[in-house]
């Protein structure tokens, strides 16, 4: 995939992501593209790892990887930022 196919992909996983776990969250739209992007990135390195498959482009499974991974960072992002 692009680039601009991972962002376009980023940002719906991290758009999910935030709906699925809302709350006050500081960078807005911008961030939610870094940790979309970034989600289906870790999201297919531990799915690979685990075994589950990889995000290997716009189908069902790649975008539950990439939002279980999204949803991964957001945790970890809130729970940094709250320290």
């Amino acid at each position: 995939m692009g680039i601009i196919a991972w962002i376009v992909f980023g940002l719906i996983a991290g758009a999910l992501a935030k709906l699925i776990m809302p709350g006050d969250d500081p960078g807005g739209f911008f961030m939610t593209i870094v940790i979309g992007v970034a989600g289906a990135f870790i999201g297919g390195l531990i799915g690979t790892f685990l075994g589950f498959g990889k995000v290997s482009g716009f189908n069902l499974g790649s975008f539950a990887i990439a939002v279980g991974g999204a949803l991964l960072l957001l945790f970890a992002y809130r729970k940094l930022k709250t320290r």
